[in-house]
């Protein structure tokens, strides 16, 4: 590999020979002198060129300026340069608190076209949202839009830091699979050799397994597929779905306080590392939540909303986009939080496989997380007894001998045990108060969007 140092690494360094090396971000052609910022995976510089436009004649005694022809090269080189070639620098590092960019700059001595970029550049700033993600490879060299992975490898890498503190072990359930996991309404189906085959839209079942299995607890960072028609700014037919299940819970509460203890966690890493920058290029000043947060049981949630004059529109008993704007908003103004749990869902809109309310069939010991007006989760504590799970199979229309492989992790005993899933882009949204999970999804896959 090319030795080269990094652009955020040449403050510490003492003015001397460097070598950077990155894409060009804009070039400033004067007469007597050139300006390239270039720009790497880290940060910008500027870099310095005195311009020889033509060749001097000889001096008096005939001597010839050697240098003279290179330099003129050179010179030609950065005027030709068009914005996103990537090029390699050696050069003087000179500080110099003059310049604004960094108070540093590189006096070039060397330059090389690694690689050159066609002249007209097919995104602009104030291109659209589908027109970025035609071309993201060129949109993701925005810092404002390299900062969101960076800030989504910190979120996670704080994560796995709870979890293996914890012992929990990290596995990788396969997407492919013989039968739904959830319900038949948004499954993509795939043929498979003489059959067909599911892509997974959770790794729940494969998750409840490991519990089966005495794994105590585990972790999956992975895709999830959902044939979902929906175009609004949270939904996608791809995205990274964030999961736990742990055993030997007393309740749903006991997940809720994992979920709450990761993403104070998650918070806390980022902000420490990227407070600045997203001030900076979101306009936020990231805070990390406090625990407990809000808990407040659906029914009551309901009522709430509709005390402050929005009744949920819905034949069933589930809560509504709108609602749970509504019910945010009320807590933050209550609590002056930006998360709250809605707990104690009904039996009818949850899955098969949620455990029921000890006396009470009709809620379930489930709930929804919701951060900044919008759900980013749900967890639940799971039915482990194969009996029950069998007749709440039945009444949700669902025939059990499709799941026996799933029900017989149950024959062969299994402790209580509970778990959530998350949405990874909708969180990292919602931290950034972006508009769509497009701009926090790498590559976004939607009902009109396989490419790039």
């Amino acid at each position: 590999m090319n030795e080269r140092t990094l652009v955020k690494n040449l403050a510490a360094l003492p003015d001397g020979p460097v070598t950077i090396a990155g894409w060009v971000e804009t070039v400033r052609d004067q007469k007597k002198v050139q300006f390239v910022i270039l720009r790497d995976e880290s940060g910008a510089v500027q870099v310095v060129n005195p311009a020889l436009r033509e060749l001097p004649e000889p001096g008096e005694d005939g001597a010839v300026d050697e240098t003279a022809p290179a330099r003129l090269a050179t010179t030609e080189a950065i005027s030709a340069l068009a914005h996103g070639s990537f090029i390699r620098v050696t050069g003087e590092l000179k500080h110099d608190e003059r310049v604004k960019l960094g108070g540093i700059e590189v006096k070039l001595a060397t330059l090389e076209v690694v690689s050159e970029a066609n002249p007209e550049t097919p995104i602009a700033a104030d291109s659209s949202l589908d027109k970025r993600m035609d071309w993201r490879f060129l949109d993701l060299r925005n810092p404002k839009q390299a900062l969101i992975f960076r800030i989504q490898t910190t979120f996670l890498h704080a994560l796995r830091g709870v979890w293996v503190e914890k012992g929990l072990i990290e596995i990788q359930t396969p997407k492919l699979m013989a039968s739904a996991s959830e319900s038949r309404a948004e499954l993509f189906e795939v043929d498979y050799f003489e059959g067909k085959a599911y892509l997974a839209q959770s790794p729940q079942f494969f998750k409840q397994m490991a519990q089966a299995a005495g794994f105590g607890g585990i972790f999956e960072v992975g895709p999830a597929f959902r044939a979902d028609p929906s175009f609004t700014s949270r939904h996608a037919t791809e995205f990274t779905s964030v999961d736990t299940e742990i055993s030997w819970i007393d309740s749903h509460e006991d997940v809720m306080a994992l979920h709450e203890e990761l993403l104070v966690a998650g918070f806390e890493a980022v902000v420490a590392k990227h407070g600045a920058e997203i001030q900076e290029h979101f306009g936020i000043e990231l805070t990390v939540p406090s625990r407990p947060f809000p808990r407040i049981p659906l029914a009551e949630a309901k009522q709430i909303v509709a005390d402050h004059g929005y009744v949920v529109p819905r034949a069933d008993a589930d809560m509504d986009p709108e609602g749970e704007r509504q019910i945010s908003a009320y807590v933050k103004e209550t609590y002056g939080h930006d998360f709250v749990f809605l707990t104690d869902y009904a039996s009818s809109i949850r899955p098969f496989y949620h455990m029921r309310h000890e006396g009470d069939a009709s809620l379930t010991n489930s709930y929804d997380l919701i951060y900044n007006g919008v759900e980013i989760s749900t967890g639940a504590q799971r039915e482990h007894r194969v009996d029950v799970l069998v007749e709440q199979a039945k009444e949700k229309g669902l025939d059990p001998e499709e799941l026996e492989f799933y029900l017989d992790f149950f024959r062969y005993g299994v402790p209580p045990h509970g778990g959530f899933g998350m949405g990874l882009a909708r969180v990292l949204m919602l931290m950034l108060g972006e508009s769509s999970i497009r701009e926090t999804t790498y590559l976004f896959r939607g009902p009109t969007r396989l490419l790039p």
